[in-house]
């Protein structure tokens, strides 16, 4: 069992058009819409590959519905907390070569009964009957929702002897890691900001990984983009690349690698295992349009390679 906690959840609509040419108006060849947010994606992608989760998130408005009877169709199962505030619809727009326009809006202003309500749900599911493997906390913050969400997560869950994952950026991400989560899923400009100096090459970041690893994290993954992912632990170092022809949508591949990594360890696999079924899970997604996830079937002819001793002088995309 996973449970992931997602505070500012979405509708993803993607259009795909020819081109994105500013101040014009385009005609769509098709269009999708999808529940969206990361700690919903990663339950989706996890859902799909028939793994047990439950996804928690605020549900409100119009959107709110729409986002519940997606997820439904979907068959994920999820705890939604009532707020107030309509959830937000994000757009995606999408080029035939894989380039990826996003605009998203900010979501609902959260108050402090329905943070904690978030939090005590989320808690409550992961001491359920079926205790979860990991607790997982994605995205953004909604507005109204304090910077400390997620480090107070991290305290609760590790005051109950769980395990818990964080995939986040800013202010909320620097408070998560100071409070030791187990596992961090940044990617490169994330960790970038993180550690606050540019990560120009693999060494970079491996180095930089280490840093947060000798901090107190267990381990520390990164997303890479066409780059692959590096996954750093006290005990070893791995890298692992998937090659894609023909990408449609790059629109929740981090959240499908974080998916296949918390996989890998849930079943027993070792991390660097684990990490390349991550990167098999992200490689999928980016072969698929908008932010659908990988079912079994998308996993077939995905070749990823995990090296132990990649090129750490190379300069990354």
């Amino acid at each position: 069992m996973i449970v992931t906690l997602t505070p500012n959840p979405s509708i993803d609509r993607a259009v795909l058009i020819d081109a994105l040419r500013r101040g014009e108006v385009h005609r769509a060849s098709s269009s999708r819409i999808d529940p969206g947010g990361k700690g919903v994606n990663v339950a989706r992608a996890l859902a799909a590959q028939g793994d047990a989760t439950v996804a928690v998130l605020p549900s409100g408005g119009p959107e709110g519905h729409l986002l519940e009877d997606l997820l439904d169709a979907a068959g994920v199962a999820y705890a939604s907390v009532p707020v107030r505030g309509s959830v937000r619809m994000n757009i995606s727009v999408l080029e035939p070569d894989g380039t990826t326009t996003k605009l998203n809006e900010p979501g609902p202003d959260l108050s402090s009964a329905e943070v904690e309500a978030l939090l005590a749900t989320t808690l409550e599911r992961a001491d359920g009957a079926e205790r979860a493997d990991w607790v997982v906390g994605c995205g953004s913050l909604p507005p109204g929702a304090p910077t400390d969400l997620y480090a107070a997560l991290v305290a609760r869950v590790r005051e109950r002897g769980g395990r818990i994952a964080i995939d986040s950026s800013g202010a909320p991400f620097a408070a998560a890691v100071a409070a030791r989560p187990h596992l961090i899923k940044p990617n490169h400009e994330e960790l970038a900001e993180l550690v606050d100096h540019d990560l120009p090459t693999l060494a970079h970041v491996r180095d930089a990984a280490r840093e947060l690893v000798a901090g107190g994290i267990d381990l520390v993954a990164v997303s890479l983009g066409g780059d692959g992912a590096l996954l750093v632990s006290a005990d070893e170092c791995a890298h692992a690349r998937a090659t894609i022809t023909t990408p449609l949508s790059t629109v929740g591949a981090g959240d499908c690698m974080l998916a296949g990594l918390l996989h890998g360890l849930s079943t027993g696999r070792g991390p660097a295992d684990a990490l390349l079924t991550g990167v098999t899970w992200g490689a999928a997604a980016v072969t698929l349009p908008g932010s659908r996830v990988p079912a079994p079937d998308d996993l077939d002819g995905i070749r990823a390679e995990l090296t132990r001793e990649p090129d750490f002088d190379r300069v990354l995309s």
